[in-house]
């Protein structure tokens, strides 16, 4: 593949800093910044480019369900707190109940991945009218978290065989009325239910890893979760016969690579793909880059050298 041309280094390079611009950075000639004493709305309106996108890419594919879709949405007036009985719904693939996730999760403040690796995916119904008050989706969790490992107290060789029985939260939470209601504590609840473990158990009892080929019990023994806004309030006194259900363990490090996901990605990509070369990796992985991070980070490395 031939190399990119001077001139469409430049320009991808002044695409870049423009959308870290309009997302809400300081950009200067020799940092790219956050704005001094971020607020949480500060971070929506830099994650609000990146929803904005996702929303135009599914326009076409939801405008033709919207209004049933909407039929799931409550009133204030349709809604009754003494009478609310919530019902864990698990969402299958290619369902009605996939399709409502995906559109409800549009609405997020920030934009929602589709998970990766193993996957669960739960709406939580309130029978007492058929309404949607929340959902939650369950993935594979990320493999180096200093906190969760500090907290479990894991040496590297434990955590290769047991970091299989954690699932990580990729997006919970309810969705108005609901929310005014405080029924987002009632999904981060529903999370560690017996339901959601039975559910996990049915799904991966016969499971063989994808890379090693294992098969390994189908235990979920603990659920984790992170937010792109900060310590969240949702998590905060949930007890059930005197028990705690979520602790706060600190706030994680590293690099991530959400800045990207507003359309520029797929410009990023081609140019790694003609510049960049990917790391060596084990052989039962695929070929080519290991991840969007990799695509990235070694992008803006040789835009810069």
């Amino acid at each position: 593949m031939p190399k990119i041309s001077p001139s469409l280094r430049d320009a991808l390079k002044a695409d870049i800093l423009h959308m870290l611009s309009a997302q809400g950075y300081q950009v200067t000639e020799r940092q790219i910044t956050l704005p001094s004493h971020a607020s949480k709305e500060d971070l929506r309106r830099i994650h609000s480019v990146a929803c904005a996108h996702k929303l135009a890419e599914a326009e076409r594919v939801f405008r033709r369900h919207e209004s049933r879709l909407l039929d799931y949405i409550a009133d204030g007036e349709e809604v009754c707190p003494e009478a609310i009985r919530p019902r864990l719904v698990q969402v299958e693939s290619e369902s009605d109940e996939a399709l409502l996730f995906r559109y409800a999760c549009l609405h997020w403040t920030v934009p929602v991945s589709s998970g990766y690796g193993r996957r669960l995916r739960f709406l939580v119904i309130d029978e007492s009218n058929g309404k949607l008050i929340g959902l939650f989706g369950l993935g594979d969790p990320v493999y180096s978290i200093g906190p969760r490992d500090a907290w479990i107290g894991w040496d590297r060789e434990t955590k290769k065989h047991r970091l299989y029985h954690i699932m990580d939260a990729y997006v919970l939470g309810a969705v108005p009325p609901y929310s005014m209601l405080l029924c987002g504590k009632l999904v981060a609840l529903a999370v560690v239910s017996n339901e959601v473990r039975q559910c996990f158990s049915r799904k991966y009892a016969d499971h063989l890893t994808l890379i090693r080929g294992q098969q390994r019990p189908a235990w979920l023994a603990l659920v984790t979760t992170t937010s792109a806004l900060g310590r969240s309030s949702i998590y905060n006194r949930i007890r059930l016969n005197g028990h705690q259900f979520w602790t706060s363990l600190g706030y994680t490090q590293g690099t991530g690579e959400f800045h990207f996901s507003n359309g520029i990605y797929e410009k990023i990509r081609g140019f790694a793909e003609a510049n960049c070369v990917p790391t060596a990796k084990d052989q039962l992985w695929g070929k080519g880059f290991r991840s969007k991070r990799e695509v990235i980070k070694k992008s803006l490395t040789s835009l810069v050298s």
